[in-house]
């Protein structure tokens, strides 16, 4: 077989409890222990998982593949999972049922894949094992927690709709340290005084801008196609206002990245907001923000930064 080239494309690693609603199977595990939990997955093998929060999210990222050539997709997911090869049969088996193009996994028995994102050039893991993203973000790699259960997906609407806190998600969390230490006004002021000044990217800065890509191909076939109706959706949701807005806004075109919409909130609840944006997953470092946007938005918390280091 020729070898396959991952330089080039989105890459995201997702585990199978990120992908599908496995609160059944680790019910098992928890309560009954590994050989029952190996006997249920053999038994119902063939019962087609129920999606998770993530998948949504997952089947309309592989649903671009269409703006590429025919084997040479623009996206690729593959299955980071702490199952075996054995018990992974069921997560194969149902992403097939779904009709999920997803053909590449790696399967680790009761131990954590994430070391092998940098092998597999991937800018983004999510995970429902909070240790498991602690540890990849501990480690310098873009992963995340997803919350909350799973929501009603209309299969009608083609759209894919990203929404991303600034600080700690795309952006490093030095301005939130400032904060932090020194409150509201000193953070104001000191994002003014550095406004023409980028951030340091957070990490999943790489993550828009093969998104980005993704969106150029979009704007290519809408040239060629007048008629194609653009499907990828970019926002940023922050805490902040003006006249910190400034600062995001200039990093990001020097990081030579985009958003389509930017709510500069100072304070305003995230969950209203994401209430009517709606969209299919929503990054934030702060789990207080998640709190409220994970009742009726998929939500991932990314646990980077001073504010999400445990107390020792």
């Amino acid at each position: 077989m020729p070898a396959y080239d991952l330089a080039n494309r989105l890459v995201v690693g997702i585990a199978s409890s990120a992908l599908f609603d496995l609160r059944e199977s680790d019910a098992v595990f928890r309560e009954q222990g590994e050989e029952a939990y190996r006997a249920y997955q053999e038994e119902n093998r063939d019962t087609t998982l129920r999606p998770g929060i993530a998948f949504a999210f997952i089947r309309r990222l592989l649903s671009l593949n269409d703006l590429g050539e025919p084997g040479d997709p623009l996206v690729e997911v593959i299955i980071l999972s702490r199952n075996d090869p054995d018990t992974g049969l069921r997560v194969m088996r149902s992403i097939q049922a779904h009709g999920l193009p997803i053909s590449r996994a790696v399967f680790m028995q009761g131990r954590s894949p994430y070391k092998f994102m940098p092998a597999l050039n991937m800018s983004l893991f999510l995970s429902a094992n909070g240790n498991d993203v602690r540890e990849a973000v501990a480690a310098g790699l873009p992963a995340g927690h997803v919350l909350g259960a799973a929501y009603p997906d209309d299969p009608a609407d083609r759209e894919l709709r990203i929404a991303f806190d600034f600080d700690g998600v795309l952006a490093s969390d030095a301005a939130e340290q400032v904060y932090q230490a020194d409150g509201l006004e000193e953070f104001r002021a000191h994002e003014a005084r550095n406004a023409a000044t980028p951030h340091d990217p957070g990490p999943l800065r790489d993550f828009l801008a093969g998104v980005n890509r993704i969106q150029r191909r979009e704007e290519e076939r809408r040239t060629s196609d007048p008629g194609y109706a653009v499907r990828v959706h970019v926002s940023i949701v922050t805490a902040r206002n003006a006249p910190a807005h400034e600062r995001a806004v200039n990093s990001l075109k020097q990081w030579g990245v985009r958003v389509n919409d930017a709510f500069f909130l100072g304070g305003i609840d995230k969950g209203a907001v994401m209430k009517v944006l709606d969209p299919h997953i929503f990054f934030d470092d702060q789990v207080t923000h998640l709190r409220s946007t994970s009742r009726t938005t998929p939500s991932v918390h990314i646990p980077f930064g001073k504010i999400n280091e445990v107390p020792t």
